[in-house]
């Protein structure tokens, strides 16, 4: 007899049977098949090196969380149907409280998501581990699904919430309950933004902090060859650490490049921070680290090590040149650009010819670089760097 209404209730009935079956077949398959069997054979002294929370984080926590929720929706949905009589929250109300918990219980898991995924990769090749992964996966109760697919599962679940609440807003009689549920869906898209820039932060320092023990700084007199300082004369220059130099910067794009150097091509590595650029070149200290496009997290698993080739190029201090087609054919070096570090007369201390894979390749590094030196120059325009104890002095500004 209330058409509209009769949709407002099959949207409120899809919220609660996806997150049954968000529960059911996703939470409860990581909790019961994969965590539990993994405690039952650490209290028989199997994979008792494995660490829970760096797997699993916070899965206790959601599955409390999601099932008080269901508890709780189901109540209301009774009281909408008139099965019961009062005695619970509202809609409103208990969607407004339910989804501030949901946010803060996902925001760990997700946090740990990235870490969670390295620690698999880094166990996967171990026999035991592999034994467990692959008799846990062959259990009914994952429909099939592989531990990777369900570890993943509170990361899509919390990217649909918006959609299912919205869904609601629209088939909503009442105006006013209409804009409230928009509401908390948009305070729900508000903690998923800010999440992706936590994600994003904990990510680069990640990878920063393993970068900053691989770097090699080279003094100068095996920098420069035209510095020549006698052995016994070597104590008195000042040893001046850059371990901290990238300690707070963030890393914008990353990847190998081509460098040719009096006649030579060599593999080099460049890595794109927020104020400066380094090149390095590849150290391989082990024989099997001989793959010319293994990604930054492998060269560093494998123990590679990157040699800072001349000097941090300061953003503001750095212009580049394309090298046309034809140019490019003429001096037999196809995909290449070069990029000029100018000191603070302007006058050009060095010049780097890199070379691409591809024509792509080397228009996304140019669009990444132009990009940085935009940014940097911008930001200078609007809030000049300052010398502090926590800063370092760019050249610009010596």
């Amino acid at each position: 007899s209330d058409p509209q209404g009769r949709k407002r209730q099959e949207a409120i009935w899809e919220l609660f049977t996806s997150e049954c079956v968000y529960f059911l077949d996703q939470l409860m398959v990581l909790k019961e098949v994969f965590s539990a069997t993994l405690m039952n054979l650490q209290q028989n002294n199997c994979l008792t090196d494995v660490d829970l929370w760096s797997l699993f984080a916070n899965l206790n926590e959601l599955c409390l969380v999601s099932f008080s929720f269901l508890n709780n929706l189901l109540r209301v949905i009774k009281n909408l149907l008139s099965i019961t009589q009062g005695g619970g929250p509202t809609l409103l109300e208990l969607l407004s409280k339910a989804s501030e918990s949901i946010c803060h219980c996902l925001e760990k898991y997700c946090l740990n998501y990235s870490a969670a995924l390295l620690y698999l990769h880094n166990l996967m090749p171990r026999e035991d581990f592999g034994s467990y992964v692959k008799w846990c996966e062959r259990s009914k109760q994952c429909r099939r699904l592989q531990l990777r697919d369900l570890l993943v599962a509170p990361l899509q679940r919390l990217t649909r919430y918006p959609l299912l609440l919205r869904n609601i807003a629209k088939r909503c009689l009442v105006l006013e309950e209409s804009r409230e549920l928009q509401v908390i869906a948009e305070k729900v898209d508000t903690s998923i933004c800010d999440l992706e820039g936590k994600v994003k932060w904990l990510d680069n320092y990640q990878k920063v902090k393993q970068l900053r023990d691989a770097l090699v700084w080279l003094p100068v007199w095996e920098r420069d060859k035209r510095a020549f300082i006698p052995e016994s004369l070597k104590h008195l220059l000042k040893a001046v650490t850059l371990d901290n130099l990238i300690s707070h910067r963030s890393l914008l794009h990353e990847g190998k490049l081509v460098l040719t150097e009096n006649t030579k091509l060599i593999d080099v590595y460049l890595f794109l921070f927020d104020e400066f650029l380094l090149i390095t070149k590849i150290k391989r200290i082990k024989k099997v680290c001989t793959h010319l496009n293994l990604e930054m997290d492998q060269l560093l698993k494998e123990g590679c090590t990157f040699t800072v080739l001349d000097q941090p190029i300061s953003l503001d201090r750095l212009q580049l040149r394309n090298i046309d087609q034809l140019n490019a054919s003429t001096s037999g070096l196809p995909h290449s650009f070069i990029i000029m570090h100018h000191n603070r007369y302007q006058q050009c201390i060095g010049a780097f010819i890199l070379q691409a894979a591809s024509e792509s390749a080397k228009r996304e590094w140019m669009t990444k670089l132009e990009g940085a030196v935009a940014a940097l120059l911008k930001l200078d325009s609007q809030q000049p760097r300052v010398k502090s104890s926590s800063l370092w002095l760019e050249s610009s500004q010596i």
